[in-house]
C-alpha cells in the first residue's frame, strides 16, 4: 500500500505528495484563470485563483493522496457566463495544458542538472518524476470520459459525444477507467518513453 512508503521511504513517498499536490493544484488554478479570462468569475470569486491544495483539492482528496498516492482537485465554473461557444472546451482544456507547460519545465530542469559540473541524485529523480507525472496527467485527463477534461473538449469538436444518453456514458467512463486502472503501468511507461525522447530533444537544442 502507498502510506506504507512512508516508513519504507520515505524521502520518496514525501516528494511524490509534493509533486502529486502541486501539479492538481496548478492544474485547476489555469482552469480558475482560464474561466474569469473568458468572462466567468466564479472559480475566482470562490478563491481558486490560488495554489492551495485545501482550496483546490480539499480535505478528503488530500487525505486520500497521502493514503493512497492519488487525488484530485476542481474548480466551479459556469458555462453560461463565458463570452464564446467554444469558451467552455478551452477552460476544461487549460488544466492539462498546465500539465504539459509543467511537463517541459521538469524536463528542461533535468536537461540542465544532467549537463551540470555536478548533479544531484535526489533532484534529478524530482525532476524526471515530475516531468513523467505531469505528461502522464495530460494524458490521462484528456481521455473522453464525462467527467474528465478531454470529454468537453472533444465534445465540443464532436457534439455527438454530449447528445449520448446516461446510461451509454456511464458505460463508456466505467470501460475508460477500468482500462486506464489495468494499463497504467503502461501509461506510466508511455510516459516514460515520452520524457526520454523530450529530453534528447531539449539537449540538442540547449547544448548544441
Amino acid at each position: 500500500m502507498f502510506i506504507s512508503m512512508l516508513l519504507s521511504n520515505p524521502q520518496e513517498y514525501f516528494m511524490w505528495i509534493l509533486l502529486v499536490g502541486f501539479s492538481v493544484c496548478v492544474h485547476e488554478y489555469f482552469h480558475a484563470a482560464a474561466a474569469l479570462w473568458q468572462g466567468d468569475s466564479t472559480a475566482a470569486d470562490s478563491g481558486h485563483l490560488t495554489l492551495n491544495p485545501l482550496v483546490q483539492m480539499g480535505i478528503v482528496p488530500i487525505l486520500i493522496l497521502l493514503f493512497v498516492g492519488i487525488t484530485w482537485g476542481t474548480v466551479p465554473v459556469n458555462p453560461a457566463r463565458m463570452r464564446h461557444r467554444y469558451s467552455n472546451a478551452l477552460v476544461s482544456f487549460a488544466g492539462p495544458f498546465s500539465n504539459v507547460i509543467l511537463f517541459f519545465l521538469f524536463s528542461i530542469g533535468l536537461v540542465l542538472m544532467k549537463g551540470g559540473s555536478s548533479s544531484n541524485e535526489a533532484v534529478l529523480i524530482l525532476f524526471g518524476t515530475g516531468a513523467i507525472l505531469n505528461i502522464v496527467l495530460f494524458i490521462f485527463n484528456m481521455l473522453p470520459v464525462p467527467i474528465l477534461d478531454g470529454y468537453k473538449v472533444f465534445s465540443y469538436f464532436i457534439p455527438a459525444l454530449d447528445r449520448n444518453n446516461s446510461e451509454l456514458k456511464n458505460a463508456f467512463m466505467l470501460i475508460i477507467f477500468l482500462f486506464a486502472f489495468f494499463s497504467f503501468e503502461k501509461i506510466y511507461w508511455l510516459g516514460s518513453l515520452i520524457t526520454d525522447h523530450t529530453v534528447v530533444i531539449l539537449r540538442g537544442i540547449i547544448y548544441g
